[in-house]
């Protein structure tokens, strides 16, 4: 169980540290959107419990998250057909988190690579450009 208290906030500082990455809201809530598109945002429909969080990711590993831990991570009838996992924030640890937001991100930007470009490299040119 994580020691340090996780909120949106926490998310939302994850999230931006990524390419492309914006605030923006749906239905009235914060939300996380990359290029327009649904990253995360607090589950706000009333089939989900309290303090989670509703993430884009593809299906299959929806289903092999809820299977490997299902105290954290859960899916609702609402959001069943929806490429989206629903996550216990008060279940989830920094680390997971952020492994999960960037997983997000790769699904929503249809990135192919396994290595989600860090923060302090965006903008810059690959070494091989460089004078």
């Amino acid at each position: 169980m994580p020691t340090k208290k996780i909120n949106f906030d926490a998310v939302r500082e994850m999230a931006l540290a990524l390419p492309g990455v914006e605030s923006s809201t749906i239905h009235g809530a914060p939300s996380l959107k990359v290029r327009g598109k649904l990253l995360c945002c607090p589950a706000i429909h009333r089939s989900a419990e309290a303090n989670s969080l509703a993430v884009r990711i593809d299906p299959v590993a929806r289903a092999n998250l809820i299977e490997a831990n299902p105290e954290v991570f859960y899916v609702t009838e609402h959001y069943r057909d929806h490429p989206t996992v629903l996550v216990r924030l008060s279940q989830i640890d920094r680390r997971s988190l952020r492994g999960l937001v960037r997983m997000a991100w790769k699904f929503v930007t249809g990135a192919r690579t396994s290595r989600v470009p860090s923060a302090d490299r965006r903008g810059s040119r690959p070494s091989h450009a460089r004078k």
